[in-house]
């Protein structure tokens, strides 16, 4: 399609066949343009182009076209990917700011009693020889290997008792995992 002020005419008239046309020969071009600022991201790209194609014509017997509908369109999927990422950027730093406020509440279990405590509890609740192989993986920093040879157990025992340690630990803390979870993600990344 030849890009001339009778296409602009056309989209703002109605004319369902002109927009059509529109449609055909800047979809591809505005996607790979959109691309750049999608970080590649060809879903995003898309929904973009489809959002400026979806405004150009709810809007269309408003708009004041004042170059081509082609300049029309790319300024429009340009303010669209700028205001996603300036959003995108508000969202990380409210997340990085709640995250900073949830860590200084709980900056470590040590500092939280209640938490302290239900993890003492769950622990004395493991068997002996479980809690026995956690402590010395989790707090000796210990690997299976010398866990194994310090108990004389194979490696696949000290496997099993860890694997049981951390699901039992896993269940029994589970009102608090999504609250670490959520800090370990925002405060590392």
């Amino acid at each position: 399609m030849k890009e001339t002020e009778t296409s602009s005419e056309a989209v703002q008239l109605n004319d369902e066949k002109s927009f059509d046309a529109v449609f055909r020969t800047w979809y591809t071009p505005l996607v790979r343009y959109a691309l750049s600022f999608t970080e590649g991201d060809q879903d995003e790209a898309e929904e973009l182009v489809q959002n400026a194609f979806a405004k150009l014509w709810t809007q269309r017997q408003q708009l004041e076209f004042h170059h081509s509908v082609k300049a029309y369109l790319y300024r429009m999927v340009h303010n669209q990917a700028l205001n996603r990422i300036r959003s995108q950027r508000i969202q990380q730093r409210f997340a990085q700011h709640h995250a900073r406020q949830m860590a200084q509440e709980y900056e470590s279990p040590k500092e939280n009693p209640e938490l302290m405590g239900r993890i003492r509890q769950v622990l004395n609740s493991l068997p002996e020889q479980c809690r026995h192989v956690f402590e010395l993986s989790r707090f000796e920093e210990l690997k299976y290997r010398e866990i194994a040879d310090q108990l004389g157990i194979s490696i696949k025992t000290v496997e099993s008792h860890m694997g049981k340690a951390l699901r039992i630990m896993r269940n029994e803390l589970s009102e608090y995992l999504a609250l670490w979870f959520y800090l370990v993600h925002f405060i590392l990344f």
